[in-house]
């Protein structure tokens, strides 16, 4: 059995697409990747990594707190940077939130992201 997660505090799905924020199942939540994106804005937050990197978490924490969870209880998670060569400014904010038990973590350089993000991240943690 799957359970949707939806909160008000993160994002809805980017430009109204057909996926959840997060889903329940198996006692594990799956978030989708996240942007910089506040709650209600159509702009990406920030032009520089670390900024958009806060973000992310932000979305995230609100997501995981509706599901029943923390970021403490994260897994894995998969990063996505535009350019391999922001993964220092990343990785230093990503440090600070997950702790001193982090995930395991793939990170990917890739083509591009919506709406020019610097940054996704999704993410699966305990519940």
């Amino acid at each position: 059995m799957k359970e949707i997660v939806r909160t008000e505090s993160a994002p809805a799905p980017f430009q109204g697409a057909p996926y959840s924020q997060a889903v329940k199942a198996g006692g594990f939540v799956f978030v989708s990747g996240q942007l910089s994106l506040r709650p209600g804005d159509a702009e990406l937050l920030g032009g520089d990594v670390a900024t958009q990197t806060e973000q992310v978490f932000a979305n995230l924490r609100a997501i995981l707190e509706e599901a029943g969870t923390s970021l403490d209880n994260l897994v894995k998670t998969t990063v996505f940077l535009q350019n391999l060569g922001d993964f220092a400014a990343m990785n230093e904010v990503y440090s600070r939130h997950v702790g001193d038990r982090p995930p395991a973590r793939s990170t990917f350089e890739v083509a591009k992201l919506p709406s020019g993000a610097l940054v996704e991240i999704e993410a699966i943690a305990l519940v």
